[in-house]
């Protein structure tokens, strides 16, 4: 496609590209800061690393942040690097059109382009595709029915990779560009794809020590809470405890829990009747809202009962602890 535009300010560009390499290793950082074993092991796949002869909890969690950062890395890349270049490069604005990021009019044409700004090529499926010219479709309406003889063009575009229409399928209403040629028709410079790298300099450099300190930290994280979690006292993988943290059925664990939780709070009435609800839950732990379903359970099963002596507070015994599947039928 022809340039939409044939110039621009290369201190911007400059400037916007130390900015998005400032908000990707900020925000890589904090994500890798706030990893936690807990919720990533509900995600993971046991039983793949039980067929590679995993063995140590340093093997797993080498492997578990290592896919971690592979994954978050390309999608904060993608939101934070290369719209803002692209703003800067092509001299458009920020678009509040939904599902789309630039704005620039073409005086020349009398044209407004809508500008969709994405990472790689296998972003789109049918159904994004079809959401995108959605996005696009309403964005000419409002430019419509804003007054005026402007015209409209919409463009998809790739920050790399090629993309070759084929011209198969139902005619789109944008136009899609990728890599070498994306770049040029924002800038009308036919090297600027290669020149991003350029412009980058020795600005990465400045960020490794931050980012290697912190993926050691969480490194040694992980090992330490993986092997509290899910190892055994000689160090072996719990390959069981594993298997049911990630796959076991939340219905069973939460009873599961649930008696847990019953038992434990019946032996602190059984040694102090006249135990509250609120020092309960200071001597258990619990938050309310367990103490609570505990206590409901040992009611309704009749296993104590509110009031003590004649006093409506503290607790009876009725008899001894027992697990009565009955009460969650």
């Amino acid at each position: 496609m022809e340039p939409i535009n044939t110039s621009y300010d290369e201190e911007e560009v400059r400037q916007a590209i130390a900015n998005a390499l400032e908000n990707f290793y900020g925000s890589l950082i904090s994500k890798i800061d706030a990893i936690s074993i807990k919720d990533v092991m509900k995600s993971k796949n046991p039983y793949l690393y039980r067929a590679k002869s995993m063995q140590t909890s340093a093997d797993i969690i080498e492997s578990i942040l290592q896919a971690f950062v592979s994954s978050s890395e390309e999608t904060i890349f993608g939101n934070c690097f290369f719209e803002p270049i692209a703003i800067a490069a092509s001299g458009g604005t920020k678009s509040a059109t939904k599902g789309v990021d630039i704005e620039l009019h073409d005086t020349d044409t009398n044209t407004k382009f809508f500008i969709a700004v994405k990472s790689g090529t296998s972003i789109f499926n049918a159904d994004s595709m079809k959401k995108q010219g959605e996005n696009f479709e309403e964005a000419q309406r409002t430019l419509r029915t804003s007054g005026g003889r402007i015209g409209f063009a919409a463009i998809v575009g790739y920050a790399y990779g090629t993309k070759t229409e084929t011209g198969r399928g139902k005619a789109k209403i944008y136009e899609e560009v990728a890599g070498e040629e994306f770049w040029k028709a924002l800038t009308g410079d036919k090297d600027f794809y290669t020149k991003i790298i350029a412009y980058m300099d020795t600005l990465p450099e400045q960020y490794i020590d931050d980012y290697n300190a912190s993926y050691s930290k969480a490194y040694n994280r992980l090992v330490r809470d993986f092997s509290i979690e899910f190892c055994n006292s000689d160090g072996t993988i719990n390959w069981e405890k594993l298997v049911d943290y990630n796959s076991g059925s939340p219905k069973r664990k939460a009873k599961e829990e649930l008696l847990r939780n019953a038992e434990d709070i019946y032996n602190w009435m059984m040694s102090n009747p006249m135990i509250s609800q609120k020092k309960l839950q200071e001597e258990t732990n619990l938050g309310g809202a367990f103490v609570k379903r505990a206590i409901a359970y040992l009611t309704e099963m009749n296993i104590v009962t509110k009031g003590y002596n004649g006093k409506t507070n503290g607790w009876t015994i009725n008899g001894p602890f027992v697990q009565d599947d009955s009460y969650f039928e």
